[in-house]
Parts: C-alpha cells; sequence; structure tokens
C-alpha cells in the first residue's frame, strides 16, 4: 500500500496518470494479483492517493519495484501532482486462519 496527496482539482488527471504508469506497471508484473486506486477528498483541499495491489509473495514484488520493496516506485510526472507522498510502501500478509 502507498500514498500519496494531490489538490482536489487535480485529482481526476492525477489518477489517470497513475492508471497509465504504476497500476498498469503492477499488473502486468508477473505474480500480481490485483491493484486498486482508492482516492479520498480531504476537507483542506487536497485528495488522499492510495495505491493497493495483491501479490503472490514479496519475491515477486521485487520484480516490480526491485530489491528494496519497501521503497516507493515514482514516475517522471509524479512531481507535477503530488504536494505530499510517502516514500515507503506497507506491506500486509493476507491472514489464513488455517
Amino acid at each position: 500500500m502507498w500514498r500519496g496527496w494531490v489538490r482536489t482539482e487535480d485529482r481526476h488527471a492525477y489518477a489517470a496518470y497513475v492508471e497509465e504508469t504504476g497500476m498498469a506497471h503492477y499488473r502486468r508484473t508477473p505474480g500480481n494479483r490485483g491493484a486498486h486506486l482508492l482516492t479520498r477528498d480531504l476537507a483542506d483541499g487536497r485528495t488522499e492517493i492510495v495505491t493497493l495491489s495483491l501479490w503472490d509473495s514479496l519475491d515477486v514484488v521485487r520484480g516490480f519495484a526491485g530489491e528494496d520493496v519497501s521503497r516507493a516506485v515514482f514516475y517522471p510526472e509524479d512531481d507535477r501532482w503530488l504536494v505530499d507522498r510517502e516514500v515507503t510502501v506497507t506491506h500486509h500478509e493476507v491472514y489464513s486462519p488455517t
């Protein structure tokens, strides 16, 4: 999971950009099980952007992110849109009671 923030008026343009870059890159990486883009308008004129992706393992995440899977991957136009961002990503494991 990764989070960034854009001006609310840029929400649609940035979301479209992320779909064309990061989300497409996630989805075509072998071992990706799905990717979702979430948005949430905040009261301060910003919109929070969350990317949530599901993977077979951390080993296959390396196929997307490189060796340091905790470091966020950015694309050339991100600086144009983002007013704040996390530079790391958060990984969780799906819990199974079996």
